[in-house]
């Protein structure tokens, strides 16, 4: 699939349904299937169920303090970001600071740029949104997101518990200034 083109758009208020469907895959495909999280049943359930519904999704694409782009191949949708509002437990965090809350891509679409394309969109929205540092949380196992970050200018700053359902994945904080 490497061969093949896409294009990256502003996701829209009717892309909801779909855009569910991208993040429940690709947040499974990363950790479920990738890494193997042993994430107890019910506690992924409800996560999946609080962070991936069409709700959720639809609420987020409406709130003007958040964009989200979608990378997208002959009408299917690849992978997408989600930025807004930083909302990191660290002490120099604030909310008038911007946060990269999710990147990802599905496994089908891994090395055609998809990331760094979508990556550079949401850079460049927060660059004129919300100027000042960037901040983004990543799983502690994630060496590979790390690496992409650090070559885009980000340092780890910090670490914090993200909660799936009851469980706590350790997550680092990682800023841009």
């Amino acid at each position: 699939m490497a061969s093949q083109s896409f294009t990256v758009r502003p996701a829209h208020p009717d892309d909801a349904a779909v855009l569910s469907v991208l993040k429940l895959a690709a947040f499974r495909e990363t950790f479920i299937d990738g890494f193997a999280v042993p994430y107890p049943p019910a506690d992924l359930a409800r996560f999946e169920a609080d962070s991936y519904g069409v709700a959720k999704i639809a609420a987020e694409l409406a709130d003007p303090a958040h964009a989200t782009w979608v990378a997208e191949d002959a009408g299917r949708l690849l992978a997408y970001a989600h930025v807004g509002p930083c909302k990191l437990p660290h002490p120099e965090a604030r909310a008038d600071q911007g946060e990269l809350y999710q990147l990802y891509a599905l496994n089908a679409a891994q090395g055609m740029g998809v990331g760094r394309a979508l990556m550079d969109a949401a850079l460049d929205w927060l660059a004129s949104a919300m100027p000042g540092p960037v901040w983004l949380g990543v799983w502690s196992g994630n060496e590979r997101a790390q690496a992409v970050y650090a070559k885009r200018g980000f340092e780890k700053v910090g670490e914090y518990g993200f909660p799936v359902g009851d469980w706590t994945d350790h997550e680092y904080i990682f800023r841009r200034p």
